[in-house]
């Protein structure tokens, strides 16, 4: 295969088995999603771009990342010490807005940060496990910045007037299914998000619920439910998009201009990159993929990020959060093979 420019950018996407759809720069940008062109939507979590809709210069397709020459060897990385306190603080403060009614749940991110020795983030897209279902792999960089993981979560996928989406929301170690099936906590916490989601959809389109299921990942469970909409009449790509970020999994419940400026403000005291769980989507013949980018790697140049977020209701303890969050990274270092 031709050598890789990566001064000129990169985009890819691959939906559970299938083959990694791959965009090259340079990217022509525009502001709302084009008409007849295979493209990326790339934006930050507060939805802050401008023009987030990437067209690339050519498209391929690749069975596996490595293909791309982009990981010579395994990364050696110095990590940081992980500030507890600061998320502690936090913690406490979502806790006390709960109390007074403010809000009923929120996802506060803590984040492993570290330095790449000898190479820099973009050498993590080739490093990358080739993962088949149920994860989505994504990834972007451009001018030595980017973020690639897996994630197993759908915002929502659309084909005309046909949309489907998920619930995903409660999580455990998998030798834990058997308790985490009957955990109230968790099914608490997965109900939120479940009926949020059909509420929100219910005004547009004839919604149906599948059933509540456990989503095996490997080391890690998660509570799921499937939904699935028919729309009353078009909807553009970008209206859902607004409509639907982000879900009560990543944000507040109930979403409101206070709630997400208290989130904002949250993430950004933690230092949480500007793109995690953030909409990551593809356009191409007709069907608009969009997913959630979590269960990732954030860097600039050789300093790199692994973010996870876990969701605060009123029933939350911070002991038991604090190691969901720490599950969820291993779980993201292993795949990323750092």
């Amino acid at each position: 295969m031709q050598s890789i420019e990566k001064s000129d950018g990169i985009a890819f996407m691959k939906a559970g088995d299938g083959s990694y759809v791959v965009g090259l720069g340079p990217f022509n940008e525009f502001e709302v999603a084009p008409d007849h062109a295979t493209a990326f939507y790339i934006n930050d979590f507060a939805l802050s771009s401008p023009r987030p809709w990437k067209v690339p210069t050519q498209l391929i397709e690749v069975s596996d990342l490595a293909q791309l020459g982009y990981c010579d060897s395994k990364l050696d990385i110095v990590w940081d010490e992980l500030d507890s306190e600061s998320f502690a603080g936090v913690f406490a403060e979502i806790n006390e807005k709960i109390v007074k009614g403010v809000i009923e749940k929120s996802v506060p991110v803590a984040t492993e940060r570290g330095q790449i020795a000898g190479g820099d983030g973009d050498q993590l897209i080739g490093c990358m496990q080739n993962l088949g279902a149920p994860f989505y792999s994504y990834g972007w960089s451009s001018g030595g910045n980017g973020f690639c993981g897996a994630t197993p979560e759908l915002l929502f996928e659309q084909e005309g007037r046909s949309l489907k989406t998920m619930a995903l929301a409660g999580t455990a170690k998998a030798d834990e299914r058997v308790v985490f099936a009957v955990d109230g906590k968790e099914i608490r916490e997965h109900e939120f998000v479940a009926q949020t989601m059909v509420a929100k959809l219910s005004d547009i389109g004839v919604v149906e619920r599948g059933d509540r299921n456990i989503l095996d990942l490997g080391r890690l469970v998660h509570f799921h439910t499937p939904i699935n909409v028919e729309l009353f009449a078009d909807r553009s790509v970008d209206e859902l998009i607004t409509r639907l970020h982000p879900t009560p999994a990543l944000g507040p419940l109930p979403r409101t201009q206070e709630t997400m400026a208290l989130l904002k403000g949250w993430r950004s005291r933690l230092d949480c990159p500007a793109y995690f769980g953030a909409p990551f989507g593809l356009l191409k013949d007709g069907v608009f993929t969009s997913l959630v980018a979590i269960r990732g790697v954030h860097w600039e140049g050789s300093n790199i990020a692994v973010p996870s977020g876990c969701g605060v209701i009123e029933a939350s303890r911070l002991v038991n959060e604090w190691r969901e969050l720490r599950l969820k990274r291993e779980a993201v270092r292993a795949v990323m093979g750092i």
